[in-house]
């Protein structure tokens, strides 16, 4: 189902888009990573990887999704996952950080979208598909700037998929704590068993830009692991 696929996946670098690019790489995709971080990875005949790439700066996207295009000849699926967490009780946290989510989660994925949605509607199986948060549904204490901003890409994936259907599938997933080297240093007496590892992430992500998924668009799909 994603045999040959031209897919390009934003935070490519990260636990998670380093997983989701190597799994797609096995089910026989061609893979472009887009990362703000420096690639280290050398281009071969089904991966490319653009590191430096600032996607709050549209014109940054733009040049890298269109350079996947010319390099690959075409784009048939787009994985946002470019973003980050802050913890920060909202009475003494900073405003800037509020900011600094939106940029980081919501401004990336529209300036990814924006960029690809041209040469996606060129594909005969578009899709587009984000990474939510569960914890954007209810959220808890710390988690005012964090969960908006997530909010904020349920919203985007929503007003896409709307704004895209009978052209381009656009879905989300809305994982809970994901199970990385980074989160089981900051919550060390926490059950690991019981979060999301990447890898099963990864999978739902991959189904969901698939040829299996072309009736399913506009939806936010749990991935809560076994919480």
């Amino acid at each position: 189902m994603l045999q040959d696929k031209v897919i390009v996946v934003t935070g490519a670098s990260g636990a998670l888009g380093k997983v989701v690019a190597e799994t797609a790489l096995t089910r026989g995709a061609r893979v472009a990573g887009v990362d703000y971080a420096p690639s280290q990875i050398q281009p071969a005949e089904r991966r490319l990887d653009l590191g430096g790439v600032d996607l709050t700066d549209a014109a940054q996207a733009a040049r890298a999704i269109d350079q996947v295009a010319a390099h690959f000849g075409r784009l048939d699926a787009l994985v946002n996952i470019a973003g980050g967490f802050a913890f920060e009780m909202v009475a003494e946290g900073d405003p800037k950080t509020w900011q600094r989510m939106y940029a980081l989660n919501v401004t990336t994925a529209l300036n990814a979208s924006r960029a690809a949605i041209p040469h996606l509607l060129n594909s005969a199986a578009a899709r587009i598909v984000n990474v939510g948060a569960f914890g954007a549904i209810h959220a808890g204490a710390g988690m005012g700037a964090y969960a908006a901003s997530k909010a904020g890409v349920h919203r985007l994936t929503e007003a896409l998929a709307a704004e895209q259907k009978g052209r381009i599938t656009v879905n989300a997933v809305l994982p809970s704590i994901i199970d990385t080297a980074a989160n089981r240093a900051s919550m060390p007496k926490s059950d690991f068993t019981k979060w999301v590892a990447p890898h099963e992430l990864a999978e739902v992500i991959l189904f969901l830009a698939s040829d299996a998924t072309s009736a399913v668009t506009g939806a936010l799909l749990p991935v809560t692991g076994r919480v």
